[in-house]
Parts: C-alpha cells; structure tokens; sequence
C-alpha cells in the first residue's frame, strides 16, 4: 500500500523538574500524543515511532519555573496519503450508493457511487448487498473485504478520504492478488479479437442479400490486367 513512509527526526522534548524522577516516561508521554493525529510538520499521520535519546544530560531553562530540555531523535512511521495514490481498507459498510471502509484500523474512507466503475454491479444476495463484477464473477466486494481504491482527496481534520474504484487496478484485494494479471490478459485477447472482427466486417459488403468481400483498387487493376493477358 502506498502513503507510508520513514521520518528521521530530532526532537527537544520539555519536561516540568517534578518529571525529572523519570524522564523515558514523560518523553514517551510527550510523544505518544502525537500519534494518529495529522501532523504538518511530517504532512501527515504519526502512526508509530523509536526514540534514541541523544545526550544523557538534560539543559536547565531560566524562568520562573525552569524546564528540563532533553535532546533525541524518533525514528517516525508516517501515514501521507496523497490524491492518486493506491490505498486498501476494510469495508465496514456498503450500500447502493456507496462503500464505507477503514484504512489502517483508524482513518474512514467512502468510495461513492459515481466514483465506481460500472463494471462492478450492486446486488442483493441473502439479505446483504455486494458489488459483483460483471465480467469476473469471482470479483466480489462484501462487508469484511478488502479494497484498493485510489485516493481522491484528504479531510485533514477528521482523516475522511474520498476515494475511487474506477481504474482497473482497484477492487478487491482478494480477487486482485490473485487474478488481475490474467484478467488483463484475457481482456486484451479479447480486445484483439473484437479489433479483428471489425477488421473483418469493414473488408465485407452486402450485396441482395449476399455477403461478399470488398475488393481494393490494387486487386481491381490486378485483375483486368490478368483478363487483358488471357485475351491476347
């Protein structure tokens, strides 16, 4: 899936004197606060981090209450999905109008109806409703499945993506692994094999009633020279 990535970044943590007693766990406080939050600092989402603290001293700060800077470096799991970009969630919901998932176990995503592609037809099946494939009947998007959709836009204040089935490649993650490379390749042979067909119909015409093949100019001259020759 795309949108994570590795931050490297260095940090002075700030910390009350009374937290001097234990420093690892106010830092670790300190940062765990910033986890699955939208960060502009990193343009995007803190998903997990490692710290390696890099002095063993802390520097004192004047003031009326002085605070304890300690220096260290986070290695930073970042979660930045981008417009374009392929993302997977678990559909939660889905109705005729739209699907519902969650990406990563807490972003929302919602994929709605004009933005999938009218390959995949909504049905009914046993009280509950699925997108089923009209050429892949194995292709099934159900509750508890998993998607691939391309991300349409980002509500950074909520973490909602607005995404979209309409490229071949997305769809369930289940029928894709296993079956799209293929699909790929039956769909061009039969692309091919539609292209040959036209090919074969323009090179025909009818005549009362009778299908005949359409003759080109170079094979008219070709004949008449031929007759010429047979006459003399």
């Amino acid at each position: 899936m795309e949108g994570l990535s590795k931050s490297v970044a260095d940090f002075i943590v700030y910390e009350h004197p009374s937290q001097s007693k234990d420093v690892d766990k106010a830092i670790l406080r300190e940062l765990s606060s910033l986890l699955f939050k939208y960060s502009q600092a990193f343009d995007g989402v803190v998903l997990a981090y490692s710290v390696e603290p890099q002095d063993k001293c802390a520097r004192i700060l004047s003031g009326v209450h002085p605070y304890l800077g300690v220096r260290l470096q986070a290695n930073m799991l970042i979660f930045s999905p981008k417009p374009n970009m392929l993302l997977e969630g678990k559909v939660v919901k889905l109705t005729r109008e739209s699907i519902h998932c969650i990406v990563l176990g807490f972003s929302s995503a919602i994929v709605t109806d004009e933005n999938i592609r009218n390959e995949l037809k909504y049905k009914s099946k046993h009280g509950e409703g699925v997108y089923v494939s009209r050429y892949h009947k194995r292709h099934v998007i159900k509750v508890g499945a998993v998607i691939r959709f391309v991300v349409k836009s980002l509500d950074e204040e909520i973490l909602h993506i607005s995404g979209s089935l309409i490229p071949a490649n997305t769809g369930s993650v289940h029928w894709l692994d296993k079956y799209y490379a293929d699909a790929g390749t039956d769909s061009n042979k039969k692309a091919r094999r539609q292209t040959e067909e036209e090919v074969e119909m323009q090179e025909q015409v009818t005549v009362g009633g009778e299908t005949l093949p359409l003759v080109n100019d170079h094979e008219v001259k070709k004949s008449k020279k031929r007759r010429r020759a047979e006459d003399q």
